[in-house]
């Protein structure tokens, strides 16, 4: 256990921020979860709604120090991919 006043309130903080990081991780697992089984599901719309809220949440997880830019910038672009393959095909 810390003795120092220091360490004390590093220990509060570190217990303080431990908090907030499992809580934003949890969230961005949960919207990655929802995005997956829409593509799943095979529903353009409703995927396409998933990958904007999940977007949203990877931009404002590589803010809060969560993830990287680089892998919320490639998890973008695969979730994208795939979502846009569920599109259906425009009449000429």
């Amino acid at each position: 256990m810390a003795n120092h006043v220091s360490s004390l309130k590093r220990a509060r903080q570190t217990v303080t921020k431990t908090a907030v990081n499992r809580a934003n991780k949890s969230k961005l697992r949960g919207t990655l979860r929802l995005l997956r089984e829409a593509i799943t599901a095979g529903d353009h719309t409703k995927a396409f709604e998933a990958y904007r809220s999940t977007a949203s949440v990877l931009d404002k997880s590589v803010q809060k120090g969560v993830l990287h830019k680089n892998t919320a910038s490639r998890y973008k672009g695969r979730l994208n991919a795939r979502v846009k393959a569920l599109a259906p095909a425009k009449a000429a």
